[in-house]
């Protein structure tokens, strides 16, 4: 029986991560597949990917040519999701600070909604490992998207999260501009402003163990102009425009294999 639900994880040197993280994805409650999107790790992660997809059908790996960043990495697999027909598709870090027991919650919130956001800040602040700074960095950033765009939501930079087939196909992946961590402000902002239902779920986030951080000053200043530009896109409102337009639009023609 075909499976519903695709979780994609980009990776640049993440060969440590992959091989423990795949064995608790596959071992989850519920039948998923995964996608590694790797951008050419010169780690050999890819190589580590490409074994773990010939010993398991249900792992499969899309190869970049070079470092493009998370946003490209992301679109790329939605891409590979919507020519595949998956109905359930996730966005999931590769170095363990998201949670893979935290699937099934997430999917049982997705019968309700078209996005279901994992956050860290609600009903109280989960995350662990972190140093004082870089939390209040983080509730910093997301208060400040939250006054400009007018986003409800509590943790609106969050990386952990479950869109529905239809969502999706409402969103022209070309015209995504964003490739760092904004790339997860701009996508909600989206789906928010076209009326689309979204969930929060409450996630415990746990920082890397092993590996570094992507973080870069760049990605911190590109995720400040984003907001701004997000509200001239929603004509300086900060609310959805209209009623819900979730309508499938005509994606690239190029088929990501």
């Amino acid at each position: 029986m075909k499976r519903e639900t695709l979780i994609i994880v980009p990776t640049y040197n993440e060969r440590e991560n992959l091989p423990p993280l795949v064995d608790r994805i596959t071992g989850l409650p519920v039948a998923v597949d995964l996608l590694v999107v790797d951008d050419n790790s010169p780690d050999g992660t890819g190589k580590v990917a490409d074994d773990l997809a010939a010993q398991n059908p249900a792992v499969h790996a899309l190869h970049r040519g070079q470092k493009n960043g998370l946003g490209r990495a992301y679109c790329d697999g939605f891409l590979w999701a919507l020519d595949r027909d998956y109905e359930y598709v996730f966005e999931m870090d590769g170095d363990f600070s998201h949670n893979p027991d935290d699937v099934p919650t997430f999917l049982k919130a997705a019968g309700e909604a078209d996005l279901v956001l994992g956050s860290r800040y609600c009903n109280g602040i989960r995350v662990i490992n972190w140093p004082l700074t870089r939390l209040a960095l983080s509730l910093t950033a997301a208060k400040y998207v939250q006054i400009i765009t007018g986003m409800p939501f509590s943790d609106p930079t969050g990386g952990f999260k479950c869109f529905r087939r239809r969502t999706l196909q409402s969103v022209d992946w070309r015209e995504i501009s964003s490739n760092g961590y904004s790339f997860q402000i701009e996508v909600t902002h989206k789906i928010w402003r076209m009326g689309g239902r979204i969930k929060e779920v409450p996630i415990i986030f746990t920082d890397r163990f092993q590996g570094s951080s992507k973080m870069s000053g760049r990605i911190m200043r590109e995720a400040l102009w984003m907001t701004w530009k997000l509200l001239l896109q929603n004509r300086m409102r900060r609310r959805p425009i209209g009623k819900p337009t979730l309508t499938p639009v005509v994606q690239s023609e190029h088929v990501v294999k």
